[in-house]
């Protein structure tokens, strides 16, 4: 048997993968991955005008659930769809945020093995020669946006060779790669009003059978596009009483390979807090960040950033337009900070 077919036990259930030793293999890992439990697509970016500035983000994510895949009936729902997409406008200090849910079948819903293809209604996410794009239109949000993405660097595989610890216990962890410095151009609509955009943008793929640890009750994430071209990723899985379970993360300069972090080698933080009028839930909205890449803080530009995906994935969470400041205050980079698990433990 070759390498790439031996199996990983994940929470008590053979997951297909790649022995860490021979990493992944594109076009194909673009794609969708049935056999997983969860797996998403996560982009997430600063678009400008002129002296404006936006954030975005959009997510897939497909879920497999208890029945099995070989059902017969074409109407089981052996497998959902879900979708998030997101606009920070930081003019009008206002975060617009949808969401959409359906079973995969039908034409409706879609994330296709091979190569990354991705749709949900109207929402669309696919990869062509070479680049992405992506579009997603809110009537009731009042933003819509259409985006070519085109990679500006190699894909960056996260933790060892793609297999990316999530907890103490090996069992706990996803396969994983990014795409930073993601050059990003289209258009970008609110309340009808429709405008050129251009920017950068991080793109996450992840996919996993048992990604968060039972002692962990969400994450602090950053992907951070540092201005002179390298990438800062760090995380760390967060128990309940705020301490940090496990942690990682890397570091790529520009035509370098990446510095993967250990966990004792990620410290977060956290400073100022916002108080969320709507769940009631406190967040860090300003942190101290420690790694090998050095000591940085991570400021949110807008501190009503929260997300109530309550009718989707049934979480809430904080994910936002951020800036990362070096030691002396000034702006190095710009990306997104994600928090999970403060307005309640996260359930996946």
């Amino acid at each position: 048997m070759h390498r790439r077919d031996l199996m990983i036990l994940f929470a008590g259930s053979a997951l297909r993968t790649r022995a860490a030793e021979t990493g992944m293999t594109f076009p194909l890992d673009f794609g969708a991955h049935p056999g997983s439990r969860t797996e998403w697509w996560y982009i997430t970016g600063a678009l400008q005008s002129g002296p404006r500035l936006w954030g975005f983000q959009i997510t897939f994510f497909r879920s497999a659930t208890p029945l099995p895949p070989d059902t017969a009936s074409r109407f089981a729902a052996t497998e959902l769809v879900f979708a998030h997409a997101a606009v920070t406008d930081l003019e009008q200090r206002r975060l617009r945020h949808d969401q959409r849910i359906a079973r995969s079948g039908f034409g409706i819903a879609q994330a296709e093995a091979g190569d990354t293809r991705v749709v949900l209604r109207d929402w669309r996410l696919r990869r062509e020669a070479g680049s992405y794009r992506a579009v997603a239109d809110s009537e009731a949000a009042g933003f819509a946006f259409e985006l070519a993405l085109a990679p500006t660097q190699p894909v960056l595989l996260q933790g060892e060779a793609g297999v990316s610890r999530k907890g103490p216990e090996p069992e706990h962890a996803s396969h994983y790669y990014s795409e930073p410095q993601l050059a990003v151009q289209g258009t970008l609509s609110l309340d009808g009003r429709t405008v050129a955009v251009t920017g950068r943008a991080w793109l996450d793929h992840e996919w996993s059978g048992a990604y968060l640890p039972p002692q962990a009750v969400g994450w602090d994430w950053i992907g951070m596009n540092l201005d002179d071209g390298s990438a800062l990723m760090a995380f760390r899985m967060r128990r309940s009483d705020g301490s940090t379970l496990h942690a990682g993360g890397s570091l790529r300069r520009p035509g370098q390979p990446p510095r993967n972090f250990g966990p004792a080698e990620v410290v977060f933080t956290p400073g100022r807090l916002w108080d969320s009028p709507a769940s009631k839930a406190r967040y860090p909205v300003r942190w101290t960040l420690e790694t090998p890449a050095g000591r940085h803080t991570v400021s949110a530009l807008l501190d009503a950033q929260e997300l109530d995906s309550r009718g989707s994935t049934g979480a809430i969470y904080w994910e936002g337009l951020s800036e990362l400041l070096d030691d002396a205050g000034q702006r190095v980079g710009r990306g997104y900070l994600e928090m999970t698990g403060y307005a309640a433990a996260l359930r996946m």
